[in-house]
């Protein structure tokens, strides 16, 4: 079954890039109403669905648009929370051009949605099935999409910053375990980075309160990481928001090396693309039980690793 929000979402924050103060509030949506975006600041309230098509390439996050030029950035951490938690129809309203960056990670996103309930709706669902192997590359770059009988991802990172150094993870994203695993991991860029970011206009919201700031082997962040491989478990959050804007839930194993946004949204279009490589299936029992946020509860927000 398909499901949405009991009550409405309400969160306040400031968005990354621009510095401003954004309100976000997730309402329940129909059946098939799939996950919505709606630009409340701008006159006639556009809407933008949360579909690969419409995603603009951006190194930085994912940014989706539309024909007349309306744009919302950084849905990603957002896109992740909805996957985890197991939404599948919601109408989101954004006061401003992107969602709030919170404190980088998806944590408040969760607690908000597991907080206010979600109910099962009487249509069926679908989850998009990967039958072949499909895979995208850039420079020493890749994503590949396989057959899997559930969502898993696996992401290896490598930076010359030993703060970070080489990562891998490997996780099944059934039963709770984004909430559990993944959720708090926040975003991380080096100082150097931020700096050229703001001399870009870029980042004017960041502080050391919603990223993970390295400088070779120092962590600058106040207390530290949360994981020792915070860094990757949030390149997979990421690629969960990401993935997600296929429309439905997936079962197959995403893996990605050293991949970002944009390769991941060049993935989706190369899948969609094979009409061979994937197929719609309906979820009986058996099968949504394997996807991420069936069953998802509060414990598991208690026991975020």
């Amino acid at each position: 079954m398909q499901t949405t929000l009991k009550t409405d979402v309400t969160f306040e924050g400031t968005g990354l890039h621009s510095g401003e103060a954004v309100r976000v509030v997730l309402h329940p949506a129909a059946a098939n109403t799939g996950i919505v975006f709606r630009r409340t600041d701008v006159t006639g309230l556009p809407t933008l669905p949360a579909n690969y098509r419409d995603v603009i390439v951006s190194p930085l996050n994912t940014r989706l648009g539309n024909e007349d030029g309306v744009t919302i950035s950084t849905i990603e951490h957002l896109m992740a929370a909805l996957a985890g938690c197991g939404v599948h129809n919601v109408l989101i309203d954004v006061d401003g051009p992107e969602v709030p960056i919170l404190d980088g990670s998806a944590v408040s996103f969760v607690r908000g949605i597991v907080s206010a309930g979600v109910t099962r709706q009487s249509a069926p669902l679908r989850a998009i099935e990967i039958l072949s192997e499909v895979e995208v590359s850039d420079g020493r770059a890749t994503a590949k999409l396989s057959p899997s009988t559930s969502l898993q991802i696996d992401f290896e990172i490598a930076f010359e910053d030993a703060a970070i150094g080489r990562q891998r993870k490997t996780l099944n994203m059934a039963n709770g375990a984004f909430v559990r695993q993944l959720c708090d991991s926040r975003t991380f860029c080096r100082s150097s980075d931020v700096d050229a970011m703001r001399a870009n206009g870029l980042a004017l919201g960041g502080t050391m309160e919603n990223a993970v700031v390295v400088d070779g082997d120092r962590i600058l962040t106040p207390g530290g990481l949360r994981h020792a491989d915070e860094a990757v478990r949030h390149k997979m959050l990421d690629a969960l928001g990401d993935i997600y804007t296929a429309g439905a839930p997936m079962l197959g194993r995403y893996t990605g090396l050293r991949a970002g946004h944009s390769l991941t949204n060049k993935l989706l279009r190369a899948l969609f693309d094979r009409p061979d490589a994937w197929r719609f299936v309906t979820c009986d029992a058996k099968i949504a039980a394997r996807l991420p946020g069936v069953g998802v509860s509060m414990a598991d927000l208690d026991a975020v690793a």
